[in-house]
C-alpha cells in the first residue's frame, strides 16, 4: 500500500490558505488567458497569419494552430512534471508562467504573412508549441499545490477555484478584447490594435510572478524531501508504480477526455456557432459568451464543494449522463433563439445540392469541381445544406432549381460567395450580422449556462480527484500526463475536428457528435474505474 506523506510542522493558517488559493488561481487565470486569447481572436489571426481565398480553410488552419499548442501539452506535462516531483511544486510553476507570458507576448510582435511570407505562420506555430509546453506544466503544479495545502474534507472546495480559474482565463481574454476594441476605431483594431491583448500578457506575467514569489513550498513536498522519499525518476515510476497504469488510464479516458470536450464545446464551439452559423454580431456574441462564462464559474466551485460531501465520482458521472441528454437540445435552443429568421429560412427553403462529382475537401485551397466550389461557398457562408448523388449537377432552394449556367465559377471565392448569398437572399436568407432582442439574448445565455453547469459538474471536482488518485512522490507527473493527453488531444483538437465535420456535412450541429461520442466513452470508463464514496486522504489503492 502507498504510504501517505503527512504535513510536517504547523498547519497552514486561514490567511496562508487564502494566499495559496489567490496566487495559484491568479496565475492559472493569467496563463489560460494567454492560451485562450489565440482562440478568442481566431478570425483576425487567420486573416493576418494564415491568409487564404478559402475562408473555411483559413479557419481550419487557425484551429490547427490552436491544436498544435494542445498537442505539445503532454510533452510539457512530462518535462515539468519531472521537475515538479524532483525540484518542487513552487519553482516549477514559476518557470511555466514565465514561459507562457513571453510566448504570448511574442504573438503580438510577429509581422503579418503579407510582410514576411511563410515565416509568419511558422513563427506563430513555434510560439504555440512553447505555450503548449508551458501549459502542460502549469495546471498540475497549481492544482497539486492547493490540494497539498488544503485540510481534509475541504480539498474539493479549495481546488475548485483552480478549475474556475481556467474559465476565468477565457473570461479575461474576452474582457481585454472587448475593452481594447471599445477604445479604438474599427480601422485601428483591424490594423494593429488586435495585438494589444497579446502584449497585455507581459503585465499579467509581472503580477503573477509577484504573487507566486510570496508563496512557500508545498508542505507535502517538504516532508517528502526531509524524509528522503523523492522519486528517482518520476516519469518512469509513473508507469511502474503498482496500480498506476490503471489509474492513468482512468484519469485519461474517464476524466480528462470527457470534461474537456464538454468545456470546450460550451465555450469555443458556442462562440464559433453564434458568430458563424447564427451570424450574430461578433461583439454581441463575445459579450453573451463572456457573461455566461462569468456566471458559470460558480458551478465549478459549487460542484467542487459538493464532491467533498458526496464523493468525486457522483457529480462527474451524473454530469456526463446529463450531457448526453442535453447537449443537442441546448444548441438547438441556442440556434432557434439567437437568429430565428435565419433558422426559419433554412427550414422553409432548404438548400439541396446534387451531382455526380461533389467531392469537397475543406483543406483544399481550391476545389477540383464546380460542385466542390459550391459546397465550399455554402460552408463559408454558414448555410445548412444537404447533398445528393445525381447524374447532373444542380442546386435547388425550397424545391426551386437555381440557374447555375451563368455562375461565376472562374472567379475568386469572394465573387462566388457574393453571387450565392445574393441568390439565397431572394429566398429569405439574411446574411447581415444580427443583434437579438433582450429576451432572446437571455435565452441564449440560459442555454450556455446549462452547458456551463454540465461542465462544472464534470470539471469542478477534478483537481482534487486527480491529486488524490496518485501517490505524492510521483503526483505531479502522474496526474499531469493523463490530464494533458486528454485535454490536449481530445479537447485541443475539438474545434478543428468539429469544424471539419460541419464543413463536410453542411449541418451546423453535426460537430457536436464528436463531443457526444467522447462523453459516452468517458461515462463508461468513469462508471467502471472511479471509486464511489467520500474522497481518500491522499491514499490511492494499489
Amino acid at each position: 500500500m502507498t504510504t501517505a506523506v503527512k504535513h510536517q510542522g504547523a498547519e497552514p493558517s486561514a490567511s496562508d490558505i487564502r494566499l495559496v488559493i489567490a496566487a495559484s488561481s491568479a496565475g492559472t487565470v493569467f496563463e489560460w488567458y494567454d492560451f485562450f486569447i489565440y482562440g478568442t481572436l481566431a478570425a483576425i489571426i487567420g486573416k493576418t497569419f494564415f491568409p487564404s481565398d478559402n475562408a473555411t480553410l483559413q479557419l481550419l488552419l487557425v484551429w490547427a494552430g490552436f491544436a498544435v499548442g494542445f498537442g505539445f501539452r503532454p510533452l510539457g506535462a512530462i518535462l515539468f512534471g519531472y521537475l515538479g516531483d524532483k525540484l518542487g511544486r513552487k519553482y516549477t510553476f514559476l518557470v511555466t508562467v514565465t514561459l507562457m507570458g513571453i510566448a504570448t507576448a511574442g504573438v503580438g510582435l510577429i509581422p503579418s504573412a503579407e510582410s514576411i511570407g511563410l515565416a509568419a505562420p511558422a513563427i506563430i506555430i513555434l510560439l504555440r508549441v512553447l505555450q503548449g509546453l508551458a501549459l502542460g506544466g502549469e495546471y498540475g503544479g497549481a492544482a497539486i499545490y492547493v490540494a497539498e495545502h488544503a485540510p481534509d474534507g475541504r480539498r474539493g472546495y479549495y481546488t475548485s477555484y483552480i478549475q474556475a480559474s481556467v474559465v476565468g482565463g477565457f473570461v479575461l481574454s474576452l474582457i481585454v478584447v472587448l475593452t481594447s476594441k471599445g477604445l479604438m476605431s474599427a480601422e485601428t483594431w483591424a490594423t494593429w490594435g488586435w495585438r494589444v491583448p497579446f502584449l497585455v500578457s507581459l503585465a499579467l506575467l509581472a503580477i503573477s510572478l509577484w504573487m507566486r514569489l510570496k508563496l512557500s513550498e508545498s508542505p507535502v513536498f517538504k516532508a517528502m524531501k526531509e524524509q528522503g522519499e523523492l522519486a528517482g525518476n518520476p516519469f518512469v515510476e509513473s508507469f511502474t508504480y503498482p496500480g498506476n497504469k490503471r489509474r492513468i488510464f482512468i484519469a485519461l479516458f474517464g476524466v480528462a477526455a470527457g470534461l474537456t470536450v464538454i468545456w470546450y464545446t460550451a465555450m469555443f464551439s458556442g462562440l464559433s456557432f453564434l458568430k458563424s452559423a447564427m451570424r450574430l454580431d461578433d461583439t454581441v456574441a463575445e459579450v453573451i459568451v463572456g457573461v455566461a462564462a462569468t456566471l458559470g464559474m460558480g458551478f465549478f466551485v459549487y460542484f467542487g464543494n459538493m464532491s467533498d460531501r458526496l464523493g468525486r465520482k457522483k457529480p462527474i458521472v451524473i454530469g456526463y449522463a446529463m450531457t448526453l441528454l442535453l447537449l443537442f437540445p441546448a444548441f438547438w435552443l441556442m440556434g432557434s433563439t439567437a437568429n430565428p429568421a435565419l433558422v426559419a429560412a433554412a427550414e422553409r427553403n432548404p438548400v439541396v445540392v446534387a451531382g455526380p462529382d461533389c467531392n469537397y475537401s475543406p483543406f483544399a485551397s481550391e476545389q477540383a469541381s464546380n460542385c466542390g466550389k459550391l459546397l465550399a461557398d455554402l460552408a463559408s457562408s454558414g448555410v445548412t445544406y444537404s447533398l445528393e448523388v445525381a447524374p447532373a449537377f444542380t442546386m435547388s432552394v425550397g424545391g426551386k432549381p437555381v440557374n447555375l449556367a451563368a455562375w461565376p465559377w472562374n472567379e475568386k471565392a469572394a465573387a462566388r460567395i457574393a453571387a450565392l448569398q445574393g441568390e439565397l437572399s431572394t429566398h429569405g436568407y439574411d446574411f447581415a450580422k444580427v443583434t437579438p432582442s433582450a429576451w432572446r439574448i437571455a435565452a441564449v445565455i440560459g442555454s450556455l449556462l446549462l452547458l456551463m453547469a454540465l461542465s462544472g459538474a464534470t470539471y469542478g471536482p477534478v483537481a482534487a480527484l486527480l491529486s488524490e488518485m496518485f501517490p505524492p512522490r510521483i503526483r505531479y507527473s502522474s496526474m499531469s500526463i493523463p490530464y494533458h493527453l486528454g485535454t490536449g488531444y481530445f479537447g485541443g483538437f475539438l474545434p478543428l475536428i468539429s469544424s471539419y465535420i460541419v464543413a463536410r456535412t453542411g449541418d451546423p450541429y453535426s460537430g457536436l457528435w464528436y463531443t457526444w461520442v467522447v462523453v459516452v466513452v468517458a461515462l463508461l470508463v468513469a462508471m467502471w474505474g472511479l471509486k464511489p464514496g467520500l474522497p481518500a486522504d491522499f491514499k490511492p489503492d494499489d
